[in-house]
């Protein structure tokens, strides 16, 4: 179980991490001023429902095992360090400072975090039986840290102080009731700490909460069964599950697995960090070319300023900073497939749109089509329109009925393709910047077909100077085929003008 829990590490840090950190990843920043946001268990003399300031959670999930099975649950989470800074004066004393300027550098009051694992083994039979109860137990600690300056001079010290947590991890089980047998698991965790402090702030009140908290659940023997798409025998009994302020998912694929991660977030069942994203850049609801690009953007003193934050911040501008081009353009456009799941399509255009951007959360690698499913174990003349098994559907090496470059779409009863000329008219649901569009004469790039039958169309402003590398770049603006019009005699792909009837000037303005 705890080879499923390490091969599970990474999705769970970037739980663990997520916000801890923000661009431009400074001390200072307003964003880093409020920190802390998910999974946060408050001591219950800080509680309070009506702000969202709570003292627990909860996780309830289905699960096929014998009595003899062994459960194992580790509660993860962060502890709130506080990084306090104390100046040397001229009579050999320590007074505390908000911040502390040395040689070229500033070192300022900061909230670090440390991680904490606490972990309970027991057998379903003891669950069954009334359950286990974990005592969380960690105790206050203080270490201190000289700062010199290039001369060797003390000038100050750095003070990290940790608060003592005390909390309660429950775990027990139940049978479910009918023919199909099962049982349901019951995990809950609870901030019991005895702090108590008078108007204290939610500053204060965080070094003494449990920050980030998520539980990983395993079996040696048996399965954890999906809260998302569960098998029919059990999807009534999922359902009367209660989770609350965290959602159980499982780390694997199917319907079922051995372990299962319970998030203070939003994931899907089998989540996993994208290949691509090099690093942990503590926001896994951006796209990591975004905030690496303007990590690159910041200047050298915005970036100093950064690395002085702490390791982590420094780890982030080190590794922007060091980071090769082609671990830069692998960033820039990831494709991600979805087998095709209908028995009968009328042709492979009726199939996804490559999605740009790698994500820390993004969709897993490509999926094998299920035992059963249309086109899985099929080759030859008997597939059909479908790819090999494992191989991408939308692929043109794999399909060569899909060719966005060479497809065509009908508009306005004229054949528009790579090379058409047409005229943008977004409409009112339009993105607003789009709307200043409206008029404007583009070229057709490429085609695309979604999975709900819609066409879209890539194209590059005709006036833009940019609109050449913008495009050998695959740089495009998209439109549906309902937000334009053709132009009259422009030419498509085949390099021939359409035979169309002219079009008047107020419809081209419109």
């Amino acid at each position: 179980m705890t080879e499923l829990f390490d091969k599970a590490r990474a999705v769970a840090d970037a739980v663990l991490y997520e916000g801890y950190l923000l661009y431009p990843y400074t001390a200072d920043s307003p964003k880093n001023q409020v920190r802390w946001q998910f999974g946060v268990l408050m001591p219950p003399s800080h509680a309070d429902d009506s702000i969202g300031e709570y003292t627990d959670l909860r996780t309830e999930c289905v699960l096929e095992a014998p009595e003899d099975a062994r459960v194992h649950v580790r509660l993860r989470f962060l502890r709130i360090q506080q990084r306090s800074v104390e100046s040397l004066d001229e009579h050999g004393q320590y007074r505390r400072v908000t911040s502390l300027p040395v040689d070229d550098r500033v070192i300022e009051e900061f909230d670090e975090a440390v991680e904490q694992e606490h972990d309970l083994l027991a057998r379903v039979g003891d669950l069954l039986a009334g359950g286990c109860e974990l005592a969380v137990r960690d105790d206050s600690a203080r270490s201190t840290e000289e700062i010199r300056d290039r001369d060797g001079e003390l000038r100050g010290r750095i003070v990290r102080e940790l608060r003592p947590l005390r909390g309660r991890l429950r775990v027990d089980a139940e049978r479910l009731a009918g023919p199909y047998g099962g049982l349901r698991l019951r995990v809950g965790v609870a901030n019991t700490s005895e702090w108590r402090a008078e108007d204290a702030d939610r500053q204060r009140a965080l070094r003494h909460a449990f920050v980030a908290t998520h539980l990983l659940l395993g079996l040696d023997q048996g399965a954890l069964l999906s809260s998302m798409d569960p098998p029919e025998w059990a999807a009534a009994a999922v359902a009367e599950c209660e989770n609350v302020r965290c959602w159980p998912v499982l780390l694997g694929p199917g319907d079922r697995s051995a372990a299962v991660l319970a998030a203070p977030i939003i994931l899907y069942d089998d989540p996993r960090v994208a290949p691509e994203s090099p690093q942990q850049l503590h926001d896994a609801t951006e796209i990591d070319e975004i905030l690496t690009l303007r990590t690159m953007a910041l200047t050298e003193q915005e970036k100093q300023r950064a690395r002085q934050t702490d390791e982590r911040a420094r780890g982030i501008i080190d590794g922007v900073d060091n980071m090769p081009p082609e671990m830069l353009e692998r960033l820039h456009g990831t494709l991600r497939y979805l087998r095709e799941s209908v028995p009968e399509r009328e042709s492979s255009r009726d199939e996804g749109v490559p999605q740009e951007g790698s994500h820390q959360s993004s969709l897993p690698p490509d999926l094998p089509a299920p035992p059963g499913s249309p086109g899985a174990g099929i080759s030859g003349e008997a597939a059909g329109p479908f790819p090999e098994p494992g191989t991408p559907w939308w692929d043109p090496g794999a399909d060569a009925a899909v060719s966005p470059e060479n497809d065509s779409v009908e508009v306005d009863g004229q054949s528009v393709s790579n090379g058409s000329k047409v005229t943008l008219l977004p409409g009112s649901g339009s993105d607003a910047q789009d709307m200043f569009l409206t008029g404007r004469v583009a070229t057709v790039r490429a085609v695309y077909f979604d999975v709900d039958g819609g066409s879209h169309l890539a194209v590059t402003l005709d006036d833009d100077p940019g609109a050449e590398i913008q495009g050998a770049n695959g740089r495009f603006r998209y439109f549906g085929t309902e937000e334009v019009r053709p132009l009259a005699g422009a030419a498509g792909a085949s390099g021939k003008p359409e035979e169309t009837a002219p079009a008047g000037e107020d419809e081209v303005r419109r």
